[in-house]
């Protein structure tokens, strides 16, 4: 099979330098345009259509508590020290959204990290918050630490319950936890029962019983204030179906609730026309109220603290320059993706918007003892005990600092009075924001194209497209290097508005030919794959958009009873030679008697590499090496055997020649 050269343009921040420097903050020279003025600013913001002023404006401040006693310090725009909710509430933010964990310690007291969120740092945030008049949503995970669609884990305590017990204990929680909120005089607007439930709940995986876990915390919410509302919180709506089974579940079992509110993170969660089109759907057909409950966008690529970052990572679709304008864009979008709903649409919640680091990049290990201290990093090593497969591995950092709306300093972004200029716009001079990079990847030099144009940004959203001329030398000096990854620098060939020429570059990533037919799944036509079970348990697994590590699809398993299949190619017509197979997995639950193995059979003899999955996003790549086929012939596979709830995705299969 002939390997198509692939042409990604990359669109990163340049010429601009908003990310890092501050600007002031600037009211003047309004323009009025109604009821509220628009207003000049280093960023340009399009008013949002169909905004309210009692649309929630909200963030997420989790990890505020422990940041600050981390030694984490806030500012205000004219970089004076300032109370962080302040700042906040002078910026336009109306709502704080504060996650709530049973017991997130272990039997020393010790703290599992990620804020260490228990009730008295909710108590501790919503006073700040309420006395800095905005309101307060709680956001009850209903486990010990994370709560995600991976990760739905009862509380320690609650572990044994039956689903009766279970429902005692989570209505019991959820009343007392509320009147001591409100005993604080905490303005307690929403509720949220519960994180990211896509389909599992305090250890549930079955509507009916889900159903019933959801209709004790809202009772309990509704005994203490009928005027609070009930949100229940789910996420991918990217995925075809997913919102529909999930909102009509809720019907059919019904579920007491108000507000249906989603997760939108725009690298991994598809479109805003389709989350408005699925939020539209849950609000027409059944008559709820909707939000975006998370949402973020990245300022920077830096990593500030020596912990790696989610975003931008390989993969992911970036339809934003990493800048504070692009990220101010992203965020005001979403916010007109829920407006466009209609009346149904509440608004939007940016998470963790100061997550900030500790300590620079260059200081890991006394970072390191800073976020065991004081649980101011996503997890920390004394989590190993209740999530042993992720947290346990994985702790550390701030995965998101380069998704604040404070720069690593904690002072505030201009992007962070979006909360303001999403009522009013806002316009800036206009200034290059950046120009595209390019990025391709061929299997010989011969097949390297560049492209004679490149496209420059305006920071008001104009593009124009610009003749680049690339250094011939470079790319000579690549002709006899072969594999690996070089870049070629580009300028561009006329002026932009009156500035100076642009410099751009292109990465060119010659690889070894891949003779896998579609590698990662992403043909229509998936008749090459195979799947075996071995098991009277069949039809598992399934080529669907589900967590792929590239593109937009993978091979995804998993079931409530116990798997065992082989998912297989074979490849015919090959050189005699010897190659090298590699496949990435991502997945978890499996437990220690899971058996997983990347397979190569020829004429010459059986290969295998075990592996092991570690947890969502921990993509783990077995290698195969030194593999000899003198006929031309291979068959590649994974094979998995694993207990009932096990889950994961594999993707990105490859197979090369290393001899020549």
């Amino acid at each position: 099979m002939n390997m198509k050269s692939k042409v990604r343009l990359l669109m990163c921040g340049l010429i601009t330098s908003l990310c890092t420097t501050q600007v002031k903050f600037i009211e003047s020279n309004a323009i009025s345009v109604g009821q509220h003025m628009e207003v000049q600013s280093s960023i340009n913001v399009e008013k949002v259509e169909g905004i309210s002023d009692d649309t929630i404006k909200g963030v997420d401040i989790s990890s505020i508590v422990s940041l600050e006693d981390s030694g984490v310090k806030f500012y205000d725009f004219n970089n004076k020290e300032q109370d962080i909710f302040k700042t906040l509430s002078q910026s336009g933010v109306n709502y704080v959204r504060v996650r709530v964990w049973n017991n997130p310690y272990d039997k020393d007291g010790n703290g599992y990290g990620g804020g260490n969120n228990d009730l008295d740092k909710a108590i501790e945030i919503g006073k700040r918050a309420t006395a800095n008049n905005m309101k307060v949503l709680i956001d009850f995970h209903y486990s010990d630490f994370w709560a995600d669609p991976a990760k739905q884990k009862a509380p320690k305590e609650w572990q044994n319950y039956t689903i009766g017990e279970k429902e005692i204990a989570l209505y019991q929680y959820t009343k007392e936890s509320l009147e001591k909120l409100i005993s604080e005089g905490i303005d307690i607007g929403m509720v949220q029962i519960g994180n990211e439930t896509n389909g599992k709940f305090v250890g549930e995986s079955e509507w009916s019983k889900i159903s019933k876990l959801f209709n004790a915390g809202s009772k309990a919410v509704r005994e203490i204030d009928s005027n609070i509302l009930v949100a229940l919180h789910f996420t991918n709506p990217e995925k075809i179906g997913n919102y529909e089974n999930i909102s009509y579940q809720l019907s059919e079992n019904n579920v007491d609730y108000d507000v249906f509110a989603s997760s939108y993170y725009p690298f991994w969660h598809g479109t805003l026309d389709n989350l408005t089109t699925q939020l539209k759907k849950i609000a027409n057909n059944y008559g709820k109220k909707v939000m975006v409950a998370e949402t973020s966008y990245v300022y920077t690529n830096e990593d500030g603290d020596g912990h790696g970052n989610t975003s931008p990572a390989n993969g992911q679709t970036l339809d934003y320059p990493i800048s504070v304008q692009g990220q101010a864009t992203s965020v005001r979008n979403v916010f007109q993706a829920v407006a466009n709903v209609g009346e149904a649409g509440l608004g939007v919640f940016y998470w963790e918007p100061a997550w900030l680091p500790v300590g620079t990049s260059d200081n890991l290990e006394n970072n390191k003892v800073i976020w065991e201290k004081y649980g101011s990093g996503w997890a920390s090593s004394f989590a190993s005990e209740y999530d042993s497969e992720d947290a346990g591995k994985w702790y550390g950092g701030s995965a998101v600092d380069n998704q604040g709306l404070f720069d690593f300093n904690g002072k505030p972004l201009e992007s962070l009075n979006i909360f303001k200029y999403i009522m009013t716009g806002a316009t800036a001079p206009k200034a290059v924001e950046s120009i595209e990079n390019v990025e391709v990847t061929v299997n010989s030099y011969k097949e390297i194209k560049l492209p004679k144009t490149v496209t420059v940004k305006y920071n008001d959203g104009d593009e124009v497209e610009v003749e680049v001329k690339w250094a011939q030398n470079e790319l000579n000096a690549i002709k006899k290097k072969g594999v690996g990854i070089y870049e070629v620098n580009g300028i561009t060939s006329s002026k932009v508005k009156a500035l100076k020429k642009l410099s751009t570059k292109a990465i060119i990533n010659i690889v070894s030919k891949n003779y896998v037919i579609n590698p990662s799944f992403e043909d229509e036509d998936n008749s090459s794959w195979k799947t075996d079970y071995f098991s009277d348990n069949n039809g598992y697994v399934n080529i669907k958009w589900n967590d792929p590590k590239s593109g937009v699809k993978a091979a995804h398993f998993w079931s409530d009873e116990e798997m065992n299949f082989e998912i297989y190619q074979n490849i015919n017509e090959l050189e005699k030679g010897i190659y090298q197979l590699s496949a990435s997995i991502q997945g978890g639950d499996a437990g220690d008697s899971s058996i997983m193995k990347l397979i190569a059979e020829t004429k010459n003899g059986y290969y295998e590499k075990e592996f092991m999955v570690q947890g969502w996003a921990n993509w783990q790549t077995p290698v195969i090496s030194n593999i000899p086929i003198d006929d031309g012939i291979i068959k590649i596979s994974v094979q998995i055997k694993a207990p009932g709830g096990a889950w994961g995705t594999i993707d990105d299969f490859e197979l090369v020649r290393t001899d020549i």
